[in-house]
């Protein structure tokens, strides 16, 4: 996720939006959902969680393709959420956040379940 979109139509220079950036913001716009318990990240997205380092961007791919960005989510849902019905919510949070905070078109938020969540935190 290193890569930048830039902006060049702009009147006073150019905007670089880091890959990380669209992430973090996919992420965010997720977590909104209610029945998401959180994003499932890679091995080593949870050691370094583990070490103290706060990944925002955990469990979030983005793939650019000029001004066109693919989304890829791991989630974390709740026991009892409807999964078909919460992933359709997080696709429409997640586009609509990407699309008016960076004028970045989102061509797809892909999702894949990663884990169910069973039991209820005291």
């Amino acid at each position: 996720m290193a890569e930048n979109m830039t902006i060049d139509s702009l009147k006073h220079g150019k905007v670089n939006i880091a890959d990380d950036v669209i992430g973090v913001i996919a992420s965010i716009a997720a977590s909104e959902i209610g029945g998401i318990k959180g994003l499932s990240g890679t091995i080593s997205e949870e050691v370094m969680e583990m070490m103290g380092k706060k990944n925002y961007h955990k469990g979030v791919q983005v793939e650019m393709m000029g001004n066109l960005a693919t989304i890829n989510l791991s989630v974390v849902m709740d026991y009892g959420t409807k999964i078909d019905e919460t992933a359709v919510l997080v696709q429409e949070n997640v586009k609509t956040a990407i699309e008016s905070m960076t004028g970045v078109s989102v061509n797809a938020v892909n999702i894949t379940v990663e884990g169910i969540t069973t039991k209820k935190e005291v």
